[in-house]
């Protein structure tokens, strides 16, 4: 069991289907969920699972939190975007990992796959995932 972390493969597919809309206004609804230690999640992934996802429990429900979407733009030749932080207050959490999927496609198809090195946890306090300054070089979601 292992959590790898990538931009999933069939996300790559559907960006040339037109089946994810990014934008702040009018687009589709990005979740994030936690996994624990012993999910298997990679590249490969190719939709949100129940499989070793966080126990719900206390502030946190199956699928994680809705995620706050930030305007597509470029830089140079890199086509970028990313989300606000998300944070579940006063949670009890373990995660190893989280997956972001898009909630609008049929089947919520997954985006990427964040392995976070290690287990993180809150024990009765915030459980924050920040993201990255959106740049071509560390946005969370980078086409070069």
């Amino acid at each position: 069991m292992a959590i790898t972390q990538a931009m999933c493969t069939s996300f790559k597919k559907e960006i040339l289907e037109a089946k994810h809309n990014f934008l702040n206004s009018g687009g589709n609804t990005f979740k994030i969920p936690l996994y624990t230690s012993s999910a298997t999640l990679s590249a490969a992934t190719t939709a949100y699972t129940t499989d070793n996802e966080h126990a719900s429990s206390g502030n946190y429900s199956a699928k994680g939190n809705t995620l706050t979407r930030v305007n597509p733009s470029t830089s140079g030749t890199t086509a970028l975007t990313d989300f606000a932080d998300t944070t579940w207050a006063s949670s009890t959490i373990t995660a190893r990992g989280a997956m972001i999927f898009n909630e609008d496609v049929s089947g919520d198809t997954s985006v990427l796959i964040l392995d976070f090195g290690a287990d993180k946890s809150s024990s009765s306090g915030d459980f924050t995932i920040q993201f990255p300054t959106a740049s071509s070089s560390t946005a969370i979601i980078r086409i070069a």
